[in-house]
């Protein structure tokens, strides 16, 4: 008989495990059967922590986001534009950290109160700098909004970094699109380039709410 230990299951293990294994196998081949296999336990085992996936992806993202907010380069001395740009740039680049990240993110509910805190500290920022709170929270949802969709668009084409789906080529997709010059030529805008794009429309997203709630 084997007096080998194993390592306790909780939460955080069975999380590390998944996020581990997403990476391999893509949202929609992420199983509680397919984690149990790699923890070498039985599937009702998972249940004690997760009544089901959703509950697992809930900490899924909880655990993106403590990892995020580790290597969170923000300060207390940050103006509110250097906030959204910090903190979007470092929400894109944890979310590409995952294959199908965007949407384990975007659809998920934070099984703790980490994100309270940061919340707190960012519209404190906000309504320092004389943003009403109502007006802090559009400002801050709606980059947190552009950053997860442009995200979830980018992992569509690149589900890693250096992963392309195939059908994404943008000469052969130019062909095809002959008759229509413009469109043809958009290809390069849309599906290329992604890092500069990301910041150009990012620059647009901190401009509007500049222009629109008035101040600085």
């Amino acid at each position: 008989m084997s007096t080998e230990r194993r390592t306790p299951l909780d939460r955080k293990r069975v999380a590390d495990t998944a996020l581990r294994l997403l990476n391999e196998v893509g949202l929609d081949g992420l199983s509680l059967r397919a984690i149990a296999k790699e923890l070498d336990v039985k599937a009702p085992a998972l249940y004690w922590h997760f009544k089901d996936k959703q509950a697992l992806l809930d900490e899924m993202a909880t655990e993106m986001y403590r990892r995020m907010v580790a290597d969170s380069p923000v300060t207390p001395e940050d103006t509110w534009k250097e906030r959204l740009l910090k903190s979007n740039r470092g929400l894109r680049d944890a979310l590409l950290g995952y294959r199908d990240g965007a949407k384990v993110f975007s659809g998920s509910r934070f099984t703790g109160t980490l994100h309270a805190v940061e919340m707190e500290r960012t519209l404190r920022l906000f309504t320092e700098a004389g943003f009403t709170l109502a007006q802090a929270v559009r400002a801050t949802s709606t980059s947190y909004l552009y950053t997860i969709g442009f995200v979830t668009e980018e992992q569509g084409v690149q589900p890693l970094p250096d992963e392309r789906r195939a059908g994404y080529d943008v000469d052969e997709r130019a062909r095809l699109m002959a008759d229509f010059p413009l469109s043809a030529a958009a290809g390069a805008e849309i599906f290329e380039d992604y890092g500069r794009h990301f910041e150009e429309g990012l620059d647009l997203v901190v401009a509007g709410i500049e222009a629109r709630f008035r101040t600085c």
